[in-house]
């Protein structure tokens, strides 16, 4: 079989509801079994894949055809310009999330930040782009899966950034000690009995699922944060929990609250300052 026999029958294979680009898609697994380009694909489309070479790539298409995620399957996910390592058990990065580290960017370039706790690191992608990004910054982080800590641990070794960036296994702010100028989070989120698509079916429950009503975690976040007077928070949420975080404010004492959108419009996440001698979050 050649390349090009090759590749559009994997696109035939992979043209079901939950996958968005099968071409790309087919095109991607050969690639990464080949280890070439994808021009170089198109450039030798009339090469001949060997009897193993046609095995392998079937055994990936047969995984991606079972609603395994591409990321899994590639072992890594790209986040703000950079590839990260990724592997079950961690959730992987989405774009939206790209839109904390701006608004997180914004507030440490123009506030008084320097010690940043991130609550449920994952697979690390905000505490090390952020590290990338602030030289002068310092984080400590928790989660409860030790997975993710291994994954994470991967990756702040691939960036350069373990040095800056202490891991912590344990819920929430419990095993981070000291005083933090930020709080950071992108929580499970996802109200207990939502029906998922069968890729998120593939990622570790515990990093979806925020509890009954979904909003469980983000309202715990936010209590320990002005209880241990943390001045800013910011979090991600579901696009429909703006009104939930708006009613629980409104019995945490704070100075400010603002609400920030996805790239559809949507409600994505939202930044707290406690602190009523800090700077206004508005620049």
């Amino acid at each position: 079989m050649t390349i090009k026999e090759a590749l559009a029958s994997a696109r035939d294979q992979l043209a079901l509801p939950f996958i968005e680009r099968p071409r790309l898609e087919a095109e991607i697994l050969l690639q990464e079994l080949l280890k070439k380009e994808r021009s170089w694909l198109h450039a030798h489309d009339e090469t001949l894949l060997s009897d193993e070479e046609s095995q392998n790539y079937q055994s990936l298409l047969k995984r991606r055809l079972q609603g395994e995620p591409i990321e899994y399957i590639l072992e890594r996910a790209s986040f703000y310009s950079r590839d990260f390592y990724v592997a079950s058990g961690v959730l992987i990065p989405r774009p939206e999330t790209e839109i904390l580290i701006d608004w997180a960017s914004s507030l440490i370039a123009s506030h008084p930040i320097c010690r940043v706790a991130e609550v449920g690191i994952g697979s690390g992608i905000i505490s090390s782009t952020l590290a990338l990004l602030h030289p002068h910054l310092t984080f400590e982080a928790s989660d409860i899966s030790p997975r993710a800590l291994e994954v994470a641990r991967e990756n702040l070794k691939r960036m350069g950034a373990e040095s800056r960036i202490t891991l912590h296994l344990g819920s929430l702010l419990e095993p981070l000690e000291g005083e933090f100028d930020l709080l950071l989070s992108n929580p499970p989120y996802i109200a207990q009995n939502t029906p998922l698509p069968k890729p998120l079916n593939f990622e570790p429950s515990e990093a979806l699922f925020g509890g009954e009503r979904g909003s469980e975690l983000l309202e715990e976040l936010i209590k320990e944060a002005q209880k241990r007077s943390i001045p800013y928070m910011i979090a991600e949420m579901g696009y429909d929990q703006r009104g939930a975080i708006e009613r629980f404010m409104e019995r945490i004492p704070h100075q400010e609250l603002r609400f920030y959108q996805d790239l559809a419009g949507l409600d994505r996440g939202f930044i707290v300052r406690f602190d009523s001698s800090l700077d206004s979050l508005r620049p």
